[in-house]
């Protein structure tokens, strides 16, 4: 009897550690296996501007097969309206930032949580969510001010700063400023002097004393935070900028720059196998932002 109790006393313990392990497993929130492909796009207006224009973006969009979208300039769209689209190309979740001025949207492949929609000290203001284990964090700064542009990503580091520890975290859209990585590009002068006679003309403010700003990048790199699209430039690379595209559009835009990124924390940027902006021909009519593509794999 005192053998057979011992050896129920051993299997019993054997499976409640198997069960243990069990359950360890099925809590465990790695991503490995997983992949995320990220794509970032100012729509011009909600595609409002150029007939049809829409119908080709949506067609687009859906031979990419991205998990999760980040949008701007979803001008006159609804939640339901953005839930609809969303849907035609296999995003079931998605939220809208607002329903007036330019607002921003995030669609995605999973489940999106934690939703955070904050207007006040933005512009056109910030929408945040988790989607999986990644804070996601879509971008529009003020389009003609560097100023108010540094007070909004002074506020978005600081919203950073509230998370939990290590967070994972994206942060894409058009942040409508340059960044040091880039200033090659721009020592032709060009820019300065298309951005001189706007701040004369409309009263902007583009230009910190007269030169190009960069101080709006260069406190997310301070931060740690990763450029991916600038990090995996390959030898033989030719700048294309992300503004302005081959779309027909009145007025004069200035030379080619970079106004589109998305950065990630350093955990993410060590799983990026692709992260370009997307600039053949069928992209460039399709807004007057080309649109920005990362792929993450977790192996």
């Amino acid at each position: 009897m005192r053998s057979g109790h011992f050896l129920n006393t051993i299997l019993f313990a054997l499976s409640a550690v198997l069960l243990f392990s069990c359950s360890i497993e099925k809590r465990d929130s790695s991503p490995k296996g997983s992949e995320l492909t990220i794509i970032s796009h100012n729509v011009w207006y909600g595609f409002t501007q150029v007939p049809d224009r829409k119908e080709s973006w949506m067609a687009w969009i859906q031979a990419q097969d991205p998990d999760i979208v980040f949008l701007q300039e979803l001008n006159h769209f609804t939640p339901c309206k953005l839930q609809n689209d969303a849907r035609s190309y296999g995003h079931p979740y998605s939220v809208l930032l607002k329903e007036d001025g330019f607002p921003t949207g995030i669609t995605s492949r999973y489940p999106i949580e934690e939703i955070q929609r904050i207007t006040a000290g933005f512009h056109h203001g910030l929408l945040r969510v988790k989607i999986k284990w990644v804070y996601c964090y879509a971008i529009h700064l003020h389009p003609s001010d560097w100023e108010i542009r540094n007070r909004e990503i002074q506020q978005i580091i600081e919203d950073i700063q509230t998370l939990p520890a290590n967070s994972s975290l994206i942060l894409a859209g058009d942040f409508n400023t340059f960044s040091p990585l880039d200033s090659v590009y721009y020592s032709h002068g060009r820019l300065e002097s298309f951005f001189a006679e706007r701040d004369s003309l409309y009263k902007e403010n583009n230009l910190k004393a007269g030169m190009l700003d960069y101080s709006v990048i260069r406190k997310l790199m301070d931060t740690g935070l990763v450029d991916l699209e600038a990090g995996r430039r390959k030898s033989g690379y030719r700048f294309s900028g992300s503004f302005p595209t081959q779309i027909e559009k009145e007025g004069e835009h200035g030379d080619q720059r970079r106004l589109d990124y998305i950065f990630v924390s350093e955990d993410l940027a060590r799983h990026v196998g692709r992260a370009e902006i997307i600039s053949c021909d069928s992209v460039q009519i399709l807004s007057d932002h080309l649109p920005l593509i990362a792929e993450l794999g977790f192996k």
